[in-house]
């Protein structure tokens, strides 16, 4: 039986164990890292061998905690001088509760702000965004309006070039799967057959439908890698639509798939072996005699 100084003795084990890991989680989530990582595609022109792509995602902006690594993250892009920078989403918080009552429109106006810091993005090609499920529950239209006020186009369910001498690629953006209006079709429609596609779309297990399509590269957010992960284990939770593909790089067929950890936190200001993620991606023209 459990005696009462056993109880003792364990529930004060447990609490202290908590507070190391609140304490050093959240120091952890005030640095984010770089990453980087070449991706070798099988239709890239040889012109596009070497492009540069810095990825942040789930900025989850708010003035206390939040902030302080969205602003470390913007610093790092430009430092690295990527040759485009893309935008996977959530840049609001919508807290689960709001979620149920429908009240999210209320912390859409944090998307300002967020803009505002991501405004300070440089990278020749531009700087482009999709938006994620928070910014969906919240009011997107609000969220699209700040962003592209910023200079920040806002890729909804569309194409566009990425011109490099004579040579092209595209990158297409689709609205949220979870909270928006996705549609894939009217997203590649515009694409000639055989070119090149990058599609920025937040839930990163959604590859399970785009592997179906023309599709070469898919950047994802929305995990977070679930904030806290447990060697041998994993994360203990992680969001709908992002359990299959939680973190890093994945080949499925012909598609390659990036999971950005992100930027920003929910629930709780805390990460935990899952430091918040800058990501240099270099495209890479697959060899000849690997084209299959």
């Amino acid at each position: 039986m459990l005696t009462r100084r056993k109880f003792l003795y364990t529930g004060g084990l447990t609490a202290a164990g908590a507070a190391v890991v609140g304490s050093v989680g959240l120091v952890e989530s005030k640095h984010p890292v770089i990453v980087r990582i070449e991706i070798p595609l099988r239709r890239l022109p040889r012109e596009f061998d070497g492009f540069t792509i810095a990825q942040l995602s789930d900025f989850h902006y708010e003035d206390h905690f939040s902030v302080v690594p969205i602003r470390k993250g913007v610093d790092l892009v430009n430092e690295l001088r990527p040759d485009l920078i893309v935008l996977t989403g959530d840049f609001v918080t919508v807290p689960i509760v709001e979620y149920h009552r429908g009240n999210g429109y209320r912390f859409a106006k944090n998307s300002g702000p967020c803009a505002e810091l991501l405004s300070k993005l440089r990278a020749p090609a531009g700087v482009f965004a999709v938006l994620g499920n928070h910014d969906g529950e919240s009011d997107p239209s609000y969220v699209v309006h700040a962003l592209q006020r910023h200079g920040i186009p806002v890729l909804m369910n569309r194409a566009l070039p990425l011109e490099r001498d004579k040579a092209r690629i595209w990158l297409a953006g689709i609205d949220d799967v979870l909270e928006g209006r996705p549609d894939l079709a009217a997203t590649l429609s515009k694409i000639p057959s055989g070119e090149v596609t990058i599609l920025l779309a937040h839930e990163p297990d959604f590859a399970d439908q785009v592997v179906f399509a023309p599709v070469d590269l898919q950047l994802a957010g929305h995990s977070h890698g679930g904030q806290i992960w447990i060697p041998g284990i994993g994360a203990p939770w992680l969001p709908q639509l992002a359990r299959k593909y939680p973190r890093g790089f994945y080949q499925i067929g012909k598609l390659a798939l990036y999971t950005n950890l992100g930027i920003g936190t929910i629930r709780m200001p805390v990460r935990l072996n899952c430091p918040p993620e800058v990501t240099l991606i270099t495209l890479r023209t697959l060899e000849p005699s690997k084209r299959t």
